[in-house]
């Protein structure tokens, strides 16, 4: 299993970007998928979840309304669309097998950085 997130940068408050998930070494097609992040000092976060077809969503509550997961499956792509950032955004944010909120893997990648300052 191999994930590998891209698609972070540094933004200023208000600002988007659209994080990328290329998943390989499984079928990613059967199975729902997630994001999570961390943020510095901070524990390991459940932004959003999605089921295996894409048609079922998830978000955590500071996400709802800002943030969009999305998938192509004939890609093995994952994404996050991310909206009206701000600093407490900042996080390194990482792709993961599973989507619910309290049962996912471990990350495997590396994660992408999203850095939201002025």
């Amino acid at each position: 299993v191999q994930l590998m997130e891209s698609g972070g940068g540094t933004v200023q408050p208000g600002e988007s970007l659209r994080l990328s998930c290329l998943a390989t070494g499984f079928q990613f097609s059967d199975f729902g998928m997630g994001w999570v992040r961390r943020a510095p000092g901070k524990d390991l976060e459940w932004v959003a979840g999605i089921g295996s077809a894409g048609s079922t969503t998830h978000y955590a509550d500071f996400a709802e309304g800002r943030f969009s997961i999305f998938r192509d499956n004939y890609k093995n792509m994952m994404y996050l669309r991310l909206r009206d950032l701000q600093p407490e955004d900042t996080a390194i944010y990482y792709c993961v097998k599973g989507w619910r909120r309290d049962k996912y893997d471990p990350p495997r990648g590396q994660g992408t950085q999203v850095t939201v300052s002025s």
